[in-house]
Formats: C-alpha cells, sequence, structure tokens
C-alpha cells in the first residue's frame, strides 16, 4: 500500500514553510538572519556559516554549541545557530540555500536532496567508542501496558514525532505495514514534533497508548518499556555544495572524524561536559550510498514524505 502524506501534516513542505521561522544563537554573536542565499556560495556572507538543525528535544541547542564553537574557532568564522520550526521547514532552507551545515535526520537528508537540495553528507556522530554510526528507532508503551507488540498497535492512538522524522515516523511506519497495519487507517497518529515530548506523551498514557521516539530519548525515561527496536543510518552532518571548494574542505577535514577529546582539547567550553559527552564521542565518516537504506524504506512504502 501507499503510506501517503498524514492528514495532520497535508502542508509538509508548502509555500507557507517558505518563510522559516529560525531562532538565532551564535558563536560568535551575528545578527544576519540568512533569509535568503548570500554571495559567493554563502548562506549569508563569507565570514559566516549558518548552522541548522531541527528541534529534536529541549536541549538541541545545548547539544551542538561545543561542536558549532569548534567550527567557529577552526575555520575563524561565525557560526549561526539556526533551529527551524519542524523538519520540512529544515528541508525548505536547505533547498533555499538558507544553510552552510546542517545536522539532518537521514530521512530529512534523502527528502531534501530529492527535492533539489545540493548536500554531500560529512560525517554521522556516535556517542560511545567503538559504535558504528546508527540509532534506534523504539516502539515504546506506557510502563504496565498491555500493548506488548507492534501488532498490538492496531486501533491505538499512536504517538510519532513528526512526518519527516526518520526514526520517529518512517522507520516506525515501515514498522507498521510490515505488522499488517496501516499507519493511517488502522490507527490515530499523534505527531509530537520532538522525541523527548513522544516519550512524555507514551509515559502519561493518555494522548497516545503507544509509540516511537529515539533511542536516547526514550533512555531518559522511567516511564516507558521498549517493545521492540529498528536500527536506524545515523543522522549525517551534512555542507552545502554551493560553498566554496576550499571551505568545504576544511569542513570536512573539521568534521570527518573528530572526538570530544579534541574539541575539549581546543579549549572550546562546555565540551568536557557530562551533557556533551553524553551525546557527542566523534564523528564518523558517511557518504550518499549510506542512505540507500531508507530509499530503499521510501521505496517499499510509496511514502509521499520520500518525495514531498
Amino acid at each position: 500500500m501507499t503510506l501517503r502524506r498524514p492528514r495532520a501534516a497535508t502542508a509538509l513542505v508548502g509555500a507557507a514553510l517558505l518563510a522559516v521561522t529560525l531562532s538565532a544563537c551564535s558563536t560568535p554573536a551575528s545578527s544576519a538572519t540568512g533569509s535568503a542565499a548570500g554571495s559567493d556560495g554563502y548562506a549569508v556572507d563569507d565570514s559566516t556559516l549558518v548552522f541548522g538543525v531541527v528541534p529534536d528535544s529541549v536541549d538541541t541547542e545545548t547539544n551542538y554549541q561545543p561542536l558549532m564553537d569548534y567550527i567557529a574557532e577552526e575555520t575563524g568564522k561565525t557560526v549561526e545557530y539556526h533551529e527551524s520550526t519542524d523538519y520540512a521547514a529544515l528541508i525548505e532552507a536547505s533547498i533555499a540555500g538558507q544553510i552552510d551545515v546542517a545536522s539532518f535526520s537521514g530521512f530529512t537528508y534523502v527528502t531534501a536532496t530529492n527535492n533539489g537540495a545540493e548536500l554531500t553528507p560529512i560525517s554521522s556522530i556516535t556517542t560511545a567508542e567503538g559504535q558504528e554510526p546508527g540509532y534506534y528507532s523504539q516502539a515504546i508503551v506506557p510502563k504496565g501496558s498491555d500493548i506488548t507488540s507492534i501488532a498490538d498497535m492496531k486501533g491505538k492512538k499512536i504517538c510519532f514525532v513528526d512526518p519527516s522524522s526518520t526514526s520517529g515516523y518512517l522507520f516506525p511506519s515501515y514498522a507498521l505495514l510490515e505488522a499488517g497495519i496501516d499507519p493511517e487507517d488502522d490507527i490515530t497518529p499523534v505527531f509530537a514534533g520532538k522525541h523527548d515530548v513522544s516519550v512524555q506523551k507514551v509515559g502519561e498514557g493518555t494522548e497516545c497508548d503507544a509509540g516511537f521516539a529515539e533511542d536516547s530519548e526514550v533512555a531518559k525515561s522511567d516511564a516507558v518499556d521498549v517493545i521492540d527496536q529498528q536500527m536506524v543510518p545515523g543522522a549525517p552532518i551534512v555542507e552545502s555544495d554551493s560553498l566554496p571548494d576550499d571551505v568545504k574542505a576544511q569542513l570536512k577535514d573539521i568534521l570527518s572524524n573528530v572526538t570530544a577529546d579534541q574539541i575539549a582539547a581546543a579549549g572550546i567550553e562546555g565540551a568536557d561536559s557530562d551533557g556533551f559527552r553524553a551525546v557527542f564521542f566523534q564523528t564518523t565518516p558517511v557518504d550518499d550510498a549510506y542512505y540507500d537504506q531508507i530509499r530503499d524504506i521510501c521505496e517499499k512504502t510509496d511514502a509521499s514524505q520520500c518525495q514531498a
């Protein structure tokens, strides 16, 4: 069957989202908004690199700050933190040339490039020594729930993260389809917007009977149980193909194989904190072909979000 665009997200990538809402924090400070592509291939100008993210959790900016500070230290440029309102807004920003570097989900990267964004993946963040790039999309239920398998989700209120989330929608939808459940017609989908909010809503057991979220956020909760999980290709750090060649080469050198220890050794504030080290051990190089699994699932589900 065809995995259509959820009715709750009909305007996933529409004209209204072209006006990307961005909250700016810079390293060092800058007032440039990046509302349109700048000159010489930069989103703003040759002294600024715009770092785009989606608000995956309440700690998103804090988690990325040491890495952004490191990029600023190594390149000598201002690094602007641009947090899009949702995944679709980050896709639109990348297509419009409004970002220079970004942290995408794998699904968002595939969707963006399918729709004309000119991006190249550099690496993926790992959180422990010896870990391969990748993480888990976990199916979760409230503690003590009588839902013990994905098949039991039929007819229930199910929490997802966002229609363009890899671990919070694409992989869960595929898992539901494999269990014979239509993720639109056989359940009531609820979009939480962030992974931690999905976990919270499932734990409360009122808006959602079960749901899905990334393992790193699930691990923070003692109110849910994991009943299933799928390995997801690691979220890529990408760079814009429009940047000058020397800048792209520098970013690749900086971001391909950098460890938290190296960032801390560079004197970056917060890099040696427990909070940063909990979400960042090092980056591992990835390429476009690494995301072929996502393209394969897009093809199998015929998900409209893959084409957006």
